[in-house]
């Protein structure tokens, strides 16, 4: 049987979480559930896109995922079913699916339209769940919904490049939990503006002219470790989602910083690449 992700910004003090699991295990008590995350951002739907766009290829072809943000339906905020990359999106079409789409196109979409059937003030509940476990039955999108094309935009998802192509200028759009900065820059975008060119960073005051493999790179190996000082050292580097991320290396907010603290650095700040000359 499938797989039913949950990706909401309920927290964990609250029982929404647990009555979503309470209902689909009542329909389906064979039912794998997984949690993704429940501490996105009240209401911060480019940390929502990120999150699933980034686990849900971690997962078996066929899964459905359940995304619990913003979800209270309105004319301006409707309910919708994606099928992409093999995998089920279950969400309200705010933005939250674009960031995927913009990469891969879906191969269906159906506007959820079993609302008159249900009384609820709480969708992910009453609505998502059921279409979950509809589509983990075999159930076919059609049957829940008409078919449209239509994805919201989400704003600031794609990078500003000016005209002569010498500046990107992206944003934060997610602080993970080490404090570091993630920009909506990613690495095919950049290296497409670069052609090999030198380039420099800055954030705030901070400026880089290296963007790094990976996070110990900026040690010197070659140096006895009670000579080194890099732990809480600022560098970029592209992460595992391939986007450009600012960090400290081994941050810590209580004791080195993280690049969030220590720049001062908060979702929507401006982070701009300008390239060298050749």
């Amino acid at each position: 049987m499938s797989i039913i992700t949950l990706t909401t910004d309920f927290g964990e003090k609250d029982h929404f979480a647990g009555a979503i699991k309470g209902a689909i295990y009542s329909e389906l008590p064979q039912i794998r559930i997984v949690d993704i995350s429940h501490s996105i951002s009240p209401f911060n739907i480019s940390e929502a896109a990120y999150i699933i766009q980034n686990a849900y290829r971690s997962f078996p072809k066929g899964t459905i995922h359940v995304i619990g943000v913003d979800s209270e339906l309105n004319k301006e905020n409707k309910h919708i079913a994606v099928k992409l990359d093999d995998h089920y999106f279950i969400c309200a079409n705010n933005g939250i699916m674009s960031m995927i789409c913009t990469e891969i196109a879906p191969e269906k979409i159906v506007e959820i339209n079993i609302h008159d059937k249900i009384q609820t003030s709480f969708p992910v509940l009453d609505v998502f769940a059921k279409v979950a476990c509809h589509i983990a039955r075999g159930g076919t999108l059609e049957v829940i919904g008409k078919p449209t094309t239509e994805i919201k935009p989400i704003k600031n998802i794609v990078p500003f490049v000016n005209e002569d192509k010498s500046q990107i200028i992206g944003s934060v759009i997610y602080i993970d939990n080490y404090g570091n900065v993630v920009t909506n820059i990613k690495k095919g975008f950049f290296e497409t503006i670069q052609k090999g060119r030198e380039f420099e960073i800055s954030a705030r005051s901070y400026k880089f002219k290296t963007i790094y493999k990976k996070y110990s790179e900026i040690v010197n190996f070659d140096i006895s470790e009670d000579k080194r000082h890099d732990e809480g050292r600022g560098l970029v580097v592209f992460n595992s989602g391939n986007y450009l991320e600012i960090a400290v290396y081994k941050s810590n907010s209580a004791t080195v910083g993280s690049a969030s603290t220590l720049m001062g650095l908060k979702l929507m700040d401006t982070v701009s690449i300008n390239f060298l000359k050749e």
